[in-house]
């Protein structure tokens, strides 16, 4: 005799198989712009190397007693003038040598790391807020205002970089590390408010735009809601590879007397030092030299990863 409960159950179980076969599966969640960059970002080695030594360089100019105990501005001459690095003594005080004051070389790397970073981050960030501010209004409005302030842009733009902050830093005698700051973005604000500018220009004839202006929404919110987040990702290419170009900035003035001086610890004050004695002691010019190099690729191999992860048409 058949299973009657057995039978009346298979039509059901199929039935239900065929209407679950049939639903639509779930389509997978969209990446965003930024989603999209960043799993590109993690996938490229060159992104990785420069993210570990960006953070290297932070966690120093952070915590630089936590790498040496020495001070990088105590010198003993009658021991130390010159002396030759002692390589196999691993973060000792005498492992990069001394320079002609008898202070560590090792601990004025560390401790100058500081200046550099510094400078570099400071500079990079109050250029990208002025000019990015001033792009998106050039852009925005158009008309009047982007003329004055695309002749304004123009005007600064054509004053040679190094030279300019020459000129504005020989008005100061104490140049502290705020001061450079200050000659740097006086004077490097331009190519983000370019870029900005065309971005935006682009960015406001999008139709969400266009949206969001007839539905009586402000310009404030229009700017920084709508136009702002989908124009910042050129200026974030930019501003990240600018960084690496303020911190080599600083460190040639400071190799020509016009940066930051003594007794502020800079690899460019060392650099500058160091150039007198490269015959006798070329240790003291080698390690600030490598550790400026390494600092500033670091920053321009990041910023070449994010502007190929931002960029599609760089894959």
């Amino acid at each position: 005799m058949p299973d009657i409960t057995k039978t009346a159950t298979a039509p059901a179980e199929e039935t239900a198989t065929a209407v679950a076969a049939a639903a639509p599966q779930k389509a997978e969640k969209a990446r965003s712009l930024w989603g999209d960059a960043w799993a590109d970002l993690r996938r490229n080695p060159y992104f990785l190397v420069s993210s570990v030594l960006i953070f290297f360089l932070l966690l120093i100019a952070v915590f630089p007693s936590l790498f040496t105990s020495a001070s990088p501005t105590r010198g003993d001459l009658v021991k130390h003038f010159l002396t030759k690095p002692e390589l196999g003594s691993i973060g000792s005080p005498e492992w990069f040598g001394y320079d002609g004051q008898g202070r560590s070389v090792y601990a004025r790397l560390i401790y100058g790391t500081r200046a550099s970073i510094t400078v570099g981050i400071a500079v990079t960030a109050i250029v990208t807020v002025v000019g990015g501010i001033m792009g998106m209004i050039a852009g925005y409005f158009g008309g009047i205002v982007d003329a004055v302030l695309s002749r304004i842009t123009d005007i600064f733009f054509g004053i040679p970089f190094l030279l300019g902050a020459m000129v504005v830093l020989q008005a100061f005698t104490d140049r502290t590390v705020w001061v450079v700051v200050g000659a740097l973005a006086f004077l490097g604000w331009t190519q983000i408010t370019r870029v900005m500018r065309g971005a935006v220009i682009t960015v406001k004839q999008a139709d969400y735009v266009h949206a969001a202006q007839a539905l009586g929404a402000s310009t404030v919110r229009i700017l920084f809601r709508h136009i702002l987040p989908n124009a910042l990702a050129p200026v974030i290419v930019v501003a990240t590879i600018a960084l690496g170009g303020y911190i080599s900035a600083e460190a040639t003035l400071s190799y020509l007397g016009l940066g930051l001086a003594s007794p502020t610890v800079s690899w460019g004050v060392d650099i500058s030092a160091a150039a007198a004695q490269i015959r006798v002691a070329p240790h003291i010019l080698l390690w600030p030299s490598i550790m400026l190099s390494i600092t500033v690729l670091a920053f321009i191999m990041l910023g070449e990863a994010v502007r190929n992860a931002l960029d599609p048409k760089m894959r």
